[in-house]
């Protein structure tokens, strides 16, 4: 095994299992990686350095006693809005926060899964924006290139796995905030469906638009970390029927009529397709006609989705801001969305949220053709860094919209979506797209994702040692 980066996830499970390397030893490594990518790459906003290594020596005790578990042993990651027992959730935001008393859901079925949480990665104030750059904590940068973003919510998450910090982490998307940094880094990323990963301890996020997914290098990665951390806790809202979704890799996922999806939903602010990423795209679409499946250009009907969207963001954003304790800490633009979010939370909402069962039809009706939906996740390559950073509100939804118009549809709705890469553009940046389904799609998105990745190998890319850099590190 390569101590400069992790091995998989599947591998290093494998490798555990087998005796051939200790978990104290991934573990050390994984801690001395993340070190020494601190001043650049600024992935964690927390490392659990000493109580990671204790976690490891039980698992080691375990394994040597026999103990078999899908994940023990192997070192992992969670956003930080995830609870971590013992550990604050500071979910972007400045100031001190206190220790939470218990696991989320999700960190506690991936600890009954064996995994060692080695820390909590980086994420912009409150996960609203496609960057992870903040007062908090500084800039998190992309590994392919220092002088650009890895994306957000989840950027860093996405940065840890993409430099081989960690072999797969947990981070959550409400408006693309897994697909779009995934996109950007050169990874797999699962968003799944509502309420395959618990919330918990809140019943739902964000008024049911953001739900936690995983992100890896491989598909099968990034599968067996969503079964380790699937499942409902007794307060969950939403509590979907159980997938085994990790069995879908191995499948052949037939011929299936894919519908090409080139244009962005209705958006107020203009947004257009890079022709770059747009050639990276339609790339893909040939390889799946080479595959052997019907490739055709077809937009779903959205409608005037993007209504419904905005009240259950905004709202989310002022109850999230209600429980931090330093709201004079929080950036302009958060209080700006919060004020917004008071005001659309009665009526607006409420009808914003009725509306779902009746887009759910007119989207789904797509799928009375097609399987699957092929689409951009972002228009646009990872932007540079700080670049959105000082912009006021308004500007910065509008270079959101311009970059990011595609992935949010589908946190609307509520249905799966598989983020798979895509190539580089320009200067090496990566661009990926999008594999849309319905309801409890996720095996027939990832036997599809495993198809193209055996074919295409991406998984084989590594970035550069030494990134380039177009500013100082943050």
């Amino acid at each position: 095994m390569d101590p400069d980066r992790a091995p998989g996830l599947t591998e290093s499970a494998r490798a555990l299992a087998a005796g051939e390397v200790s978990s104290r030893e991934l573990v050390e490594r994984a801690l001395a990686r993340i070190e020494a990518a601190r001043p650049t790459v600024n992935a964690f906003r927390l490392v659990r350095a000493e109580a990671a290594l204790a976690e490891a020596d039980a698992a080691d005790a375990e394994l040597a006693a026999g103990g078999r578990r899908p994940l023990l042993g192997v070192p992992l990651a969670v956003k930080d809005d995830m609870d971590v027992a013992g550990e604050p959730t500071a979910f972007g935001c400045a100031g001190d926060f206190p220790p939470v008393p218990e696991d989320g859901e999700a960190v506690r079925r991936l600890r009954a899964a064996g995994a060692v949480v080695v820390g909590k990665t980086n994420t912009c104030e409150l996960g609203q924006w496609p960057f992870t750059e903040g007062p908090a904590f500084g800039a998190t940068r992309n590994p392919w290139h220092h002088g650009h973003t890895p994306g957000g919510s989840s950027g860093g998450s996405a940065a840890a796995v993409a430099a081989g910090l960690v072999p797969a982490a947990l981070g959550s998307d409400g408006a693309g905030s897994v697909r779009i940094p995934a996109a950007w880094t050169h990874l797999v990323g699962i968003k799944p469906q509502r309420g395959r990963i618990s919330t918990w301890p809140r019943p739902e996020s964000f008024q049911g638009i953001t739900v936690n997914g995983t992100l890896a290098r491989t598909v099968a990665d990034a599968a067996l970390l969503l079964d380790a951390a699937s499942g409902s806790h007794a307060g969950d809202l939403h509590r979907p029927a159980t997938l085994r979704v990790h069995d879908a890799v191995s499948r052949d996922p037939g011929r299936l009529r894919i519908a090409l999806s080139l244009k962005p939903p209705f958006t107020a602010q203009p947004a257009r397709l890079d022709p770059a990423v747009r050639a990276k795209v339609l790339a893909l679409a040939e390889r799946l006609a080479a595959l052997g499946h019907t490739v055709e250009e077809a937009d779903p009907r959205y409608g005037p989705i993007g209504l419904t969207f905005i009240p259950r963001a905004t709202a989310g954003i002022a109850e999230h801001v209600r429980a931090v304790p330093f709201p004079e800490l929080l950036d302009r633009r958060t209080h700006g969305a919060a004020r917004f979010g008071r005001l659309l939370g009665g009526a607006p909402l409420r009808a914003a949220r009725r509306a779902e069962a009746g887009l759910r039809r007119r989207v789904g009706a797509l799928f009375d053709t097609y399987d699957v939906v092929l689409a951009p996740t972002t228009a646009a390559p990872p932007p540079a860094i700080g670049a959105m950073l000082g912009l006021s509100g308004l500007r910065t939804d509008r270079a959101m919209i311009a970059a990011c118009p595609y992935a949010w549809p589908w946190n609307v709705l509520g249905w799966p979506g598989v983020n798979i890469p895509a190539g580089f553009v320009g200067e090496g940046l990566p661009v990926g797209a999008q594999l849309l389904g319905p309801a409890d799609s996720e095996p027939l998105l990832v036997s599809l994702a495993a198809q193209l990745e055996a074919d295409l190998r991406w998984h084989e890319r590594w970035p550069p040692h030494e990134a380039a850099v177009d500013s100082p590190a943050a």
